[in-house]
């Protein structure tokens, strides 16, 4: 935990993490500040996008040529990849060892939402060439065709149903006024005694987390900040299911106001 006190230069050490120096010799001429092998809390932006985009090509391919095979092999590839790690998810693979060294790191975000969305999709996807060979293929055809949409959408304007389906549930049961109503003095010291302060749960590669520390450090209200890499027993405690969360409180530690997400 962090007091708003602390300057931009103190906190920049954060980027060194274990495992970025050497897949950095491995890549020549690409920085990347988290490993995307290791560093999975959080995932390129970029990265994400182009997993939606390859879902969505799979699924209208399939849906166009009467293929529910392709369906079957994207929805397997995404269990794989959601049960076993980057390593083992093809289109990870490709965007981190063809594209990202090529185009750069792009801004960092909580891994959790898009795997979500993931995991939507391969239910989804799955449900729809069971449908097929079921012997319904409109159903399964109109289910797949849905996830074409939607991950297509996804990929090209960056509006994410599944993403945003996870951000409503982690705001409807996260720290708030009406849900775990109060932050305990004594879980973030320093916070006694000003009328009003903000606490942003926080990830140190998480590029949206550090643009709401430069907003809130211009504020009269004092900013402290929670890494929940290194307090996930906070986390845990107040319902943080995804970062940035930000709120208000009173001197009690109260909540007056959740700001984010």
């Amino acid at each position: 935990m962090r007091p708003r006190s602390e300057s931009a230069a103190g906190r920049r050490p954060f980027v060194t993490i274990k495992g970025v120096a050497s897949l950095n010799a491995r890549t020549p001429g690409v920085v990347r500040s988290a490993d995307p092998w290791h560093d999975t809390d959080v995932i390129d932006q970029r990265a994400a996008r182009f997993g939606q985009a390859t879902t969505g090509i799979m699924a209208l391919l399939g849906a166009v040529l009467g293929w529910p095979l392709l369906w079957a092999l994207m929805a397997a590839q995404l269990l794989i990849g959601l049960s076993l790690g980057r390593r083992w998810c093809l289109p990870c693979v490709a965007y981190f060892t063809l594209v990202q060294p090529r185009f750069g790191e792009g801004p960092l975000e909580d891994a959790r939402p898009p795997r979500l969305a993931n995991a939507i999709g391969t239910v989804f996807l799955g449900s729809a060439a069971l449908l097929w060979w079921l012997g319904v293929p409109a159903a399964g055809t109109a289910l797949a065709s849905l996830v074409a949409f939607l991950a297509l959408l996804a990929a090209v304007t960056g509006l994410c149903v599944g993403c945003e389906i996870y951000r409503l549930g982690a705001r409807l049961r996260g720290i708030s006024p009406g849900h775990h109503n109060r932050v305990d003095p004594a879980d973030v010291p320093g916070l006694d005694g000003a009328r009003r302060s903000v606490i942003e749960f926080t990830h140190p590669l998480c590029a949206e987390c550090r643009e709401w520390e430069r907003r809130l450090s211009a504020l009269d209200d004092p900013l402290f900040t929670v890494d929940v890499g290194t307090r996930p027993d906070l986390a845990r405690k107040y319902g943080v299911a995804v970062v940035p969360t930000v709120v208000a409180v009173g001197p009690d530690g109260a909540v007056l106001e959740r700001l984010a997400p």
